[in-house]
């Protein structure tokens, strides 16, 4: 049914469960998988005591997210397995529903398939969903899981 779908990727679900349930909803269809994770371009600011320990710096923060997020892309790849093709692209944005639907492009995949996280209460209120920026502003299809 669908030639490439989109997978953006999270630590917390990067689970045997997870990727397998994944990689069943995928398996019929016989077409392509591109993992994606995005990562804040700018480094956060870490307040200390000593001015030599206040900032890290944007190249060495970049380096340790592309560093984290090859970690997590190898992991899952491997837990979905070799029945299905896997691609992996590593996204840098500070919006994360907008560097999911950059990557989509760049993949050309047909679909975006996410994992929703349930917020409730105020920290539903104040953090709001990737998952419904990404129905609300993409154009593709999106399948939540």
């Amino acid at each position: 049914m669908f030639k490439t779908v989109l997978v953006p990727i999270a630590e917390d679900m990067v689970t045997p469960k997870v990727m397998k349930q994944i990689a069943t909803l995928l398996g019929a269809d016989g077409g392509s998988v591109v993992l994606t994770y995005v990562s804040d371009p700018r480094a956060p600011f870490i307040y200390t005591r000593k001015a030599s320990e206040y900032k890290i710096s944007d190249a060495n923060h970049k380096k340790a997210c592309a560093q984290h997020a090859k970690m997590l892309l190898e992991k899952a790849s491997k837990l979905i397995g070799g029945a299905i093709k896997v691609k992996t692209l590593h996204e840098y944005n500070p919006t994360v529903y907008e560097g999911i639907l950059e990557a989509a492009k760049k993949a050309s995949a047909d679909v975006i398939m996410m994992a929703s996280h349930k917020r409730v209460g105020l920290k539903g209120a104040f953090m709001g969903s990737d998952t419904h920026a990404v129905i609300i502003h993409s154009k593709l299809p999106v399948i939540v899981i």
